[in-house]
């Protein structure tokens, strides 16, 4: 046992001398000298080469290109030359128109201007004595004519008996006749029949139903042979018959036109059926 001990004693000590050396000589050893990092001197900034200014600038001027010169063509001129002779042109004849003057007149007293030539139609406008007008119209006869007040905004007719005519003529204005005011308030009188008795004929109708503030009856319009002539003749009625004169003997025919007549207009006018007159029999 002892001999093995000693045996390996020395063997150990060898080892331990040999390490502990080792480990001395590492502790001793000299540190490697760093190789010094080369630093670069950074090299001189490069100095701008200098900019040349021009002493002159060089001015481009531009050549126009020559225009192309026109070669004359030359038009051969003709060995005769015609002579033109003006056409006579024939002169328009102007005829002058003659401009239509109405005839002035004024009001010798108080009247009503109404809606149509005759006392028959409702009341229009007021004239009073003095007032002046122009006579535009007037019926066939030139009992009624259909003037312009300087008073009023609108035409009306009004009894040639009331105005002193002083400068022209009433009867240069033309016949005229125009619409009347239409209303639609009230309809226009039912079942109308007309029978002849003679020269007599009567026309009669069915009642038409109005307020009492815009009744105003019934108009008749009628165009009636008197003298051998037709007449045209307004008739107002307040009843639902009427018996107007008729005589025979005219070229044209008679007939008539009814309306319901309100304070604001007329209604649709209603035909009367007209009755001829009775063949006359023949003497044997």
């Amino acid at each position: 046992m002892r001999r093995w001990l000693l045996v390996r004693l020395p063997i150990a000590l060898v080892l331990l001398g040999v390490g502990f050396g080792g480990g001395t000589a590492w502790a001793f050893r000299t540190a490697p000298t760093p190789t010094p990092i080369s630093t670069s001197t950074p090299r001189p900034s490069l100095t701008p080469a200098p900019t040349l200014t021009p002493t002159s600038t060089p001015t481009v001027t531009e050549t126009a290109a020559p225009s192309a010169t026109p070669t004359a063509t030359s038009s051969p001129t003709p060995a005769y030359t015609p002579t033109i002779t003006p056409t006579a042109t024939r002169t328009p004849t102007i005829t002058a128109t003659p401009t239509y003057d109405p005839p002035d007149a004024r009001v010798l007293e108080q009247a009503n201007c109404r809606y149509g030539p005759g006392a028959a139609y409702l009341y229009e406008w007021g004239l009073y004595p003095g007032d002046r007008v122009e006579i535009i119209g007037r019926n066939d006869l030139g009992t009624w004519v259909y003037v312009d007040p300087w008073t009023y905004v609108d035409r009306c007719w009004v009894s040639a008996s009331v105005l002193d005519v002083f400068r022209g003529d009433l009867f240069e204005a033309p016949p005229y006749y125009g619409r009347l005011p239409f209303s639609e308030l009230y309809l226009p009188p039912q079942n109308v029949s007309a029978t002849r008795q003679g020269d007599e004929v009567t026309i009669a109708w069915g009642p038409v139903w109005m307020t009492e503030d815009d009744y105003r009856g019934y108009l008749i319009e009628a165009w009636l042979c008197q003298g051998g002539e037709l007449i045209f003749t307004p008739v107002r009625s307040d009843e639902t018959s009427l018996t107007l004169h008729d005589e025979a003997g005219c070229s044209q025919t008679s007939g008539a036109r009814l309306y319901t007549a309100e304070k604001h207009g007329y209604t649709q006018w209603i035909k009367v059926p007209w009755p001829e007159f009775p063949p006359q029999s023949s003497v044997q």
